[in-house]
């Protein structure tokens, strides 16, 4: 689960992390007296996405000339002006993706003199299953290409979870960015603070980038990610509640009222299996046939009827769907219970691309049976390669 900016940025607040007094806007009319409340003399206006390189971002059919979707204005009148722009448009970035996201909050706070930046995050180390600090000099640039071409500008280092956060972690970070003097002490007291929100609010990810040294030499916190673990929210009423549902795919977000495992993807061939490994197994001969999954969808061990018909139906309203795999491993789950939501399914929003079932495991001759007196248009397979072969070939004609 994912935040945005001015919600990151409270959270750290009430840590102590220093970040810059700012007013989060949902209406354009409301915008001047926000702006009102702050000192400037320096406003920066800031289109709230999920989606990092607002900065570097673009507005849809937007004039020539025009900035992204952050802004330095010099005057309370023209920061409202700013974001009446912003609002109700559409911000493409390169990780929005092409169809980018449409802006419905804009956060406006104080500017900030800087003298430098640098770039910070702690997250999951899955190799070590470790929370690990990662810094950099190279604040405010894409951290990927760093990596890729200067990857000695990058350190990175696990926290032991017997000891957790030490001095020694924040001091190794501080002669790492080049911080001095009374910096070091800053910096030592701020990773501190930024690793006991991280731990108490089971986050996956945290990214400060940039980080700056401002204009009187301190560190603050300009910028602000913030993504959480889903399987913990629920030990967090306050984190929940900051979830913006309109920044989600409306296909994952219906797939988990019904505690199904569903991410959307770029390709035409929908996928329904039952464990993860399965369905990652799936995905990987669907493309080895030259085709691309439009999918990952796992509806798990115990799927019900009901789970299945809802699966199904979250499959076809992708208007990318040419044709569906479903493919099940029953073990746990029964092949017969597959089939009957399947055909639930079909009977209920209809079948207009090809379909193809592959059934293996307990019940799989009565769920076989199911699906051929059903009287739909259903091709069966006899394991994987096959079907995954067939369903490349009905799609691709």
């Amino acid at each position: 689960m994912n935040i945005h900016e001015y919600q990151a940025k409270a959270l750290l607040r009430d840590y102590g992390a220093p970040v810059s007094d700012g007013r989060v806007v949902l209406k354009a009319e409301d915008a001047k007296t926000a702006a009102g409340e702050l000192d400037g003399p320096l406003w920066v206006v800031k289109a709230q996405i999920h989606a990092g390189g607002r900065g570097k971002g673009s507005f849809k059919e937007a004039s020539a000339g025009e900035k992204g979707g952050v802004r330095l204005t010099k005057s309370v009148e023209e920061a409202a002006e700013e974001t009446a722009r912003m609002l109700g448009r559409t911000l493409v970035t390169h990780q929005s993706g092409p169809a980018g996201k449409q802006v419905n909050r804009v956060y406006i706070e104080d500017g900030s003199g800087i003298e430098t930046e640098l770039y910070l995050a702690l997250l999951v180390d899955r190799q070590t299953s470790r929370v690990s600090f990662v810094c950099s000099t190279e604040g405010g640039m894409d951290i990927e290409e760093v990596a890729a071409n200067t990857p000695e500008k990058i350190l990175s280092f696990a926290v032991d979870p017997a000891t957790g956060y030490q001095g020694f972690h924040g001091r190794r970070i501080a002669f790492n960015l080049g911080l001095k003097g009374a910096q070091v002490k800053q910096c030592v007291k701020l990773m501190g603070q930024l690793y006991q929100l991280f731990m108490d609010k089971d986050m996956e990810m945290l990214e400060i980038n940039p980080l700056i040294v401002t204009d009187s030499g301190d560190l603050k916190c300009l910028d602000a990610k913030m993504g959480f673990d889903g399987n913990a929210v629920y030990r967090h009423a306050d984190i929940a509640a900051l979830r913006d549902e309109t920044e989600e795919d409306p296909k994952e977000l219906e797939a988990s009222k019904y505690d199904l495992n569903y991410i959307a993807l770029d390709g035409e061939i929908g996928c329904m299996v039952n464990g993860a490994g399965l369905a990652m197994a799936t995905m990987d001969i669907i493309k080895l046939f030259g085709a691309e999954p439009a999918n990952f969808l796992d509806v798990g061990g115990g799927a019900t009827t009901e789970k299945v018909t809802e699966a199904f139906k979250i499959i076809t309203s992708d208007k990318q769907v040419k044709g569906i795999l479903v493919n099940i491993f029953g073990g746990i789950m029964r092949c017969d219970v597959i089939a009957e939501g399947v055909i639930a399914a079909v009977k209920e929003v209809g079948l207009e691309v090809p379909l193809v079932v592959r059934l293996e495991g307990t019940n799989v001759e009565k769920g076989k049976e199911i699906i051929a007196n059903s009287g739909l248009n259903v091709i069966a397979a006899e394991n994987l390669r096959d079907g995954a072969e067939k369903i490349v070939k009905a799609v691709k004609g």
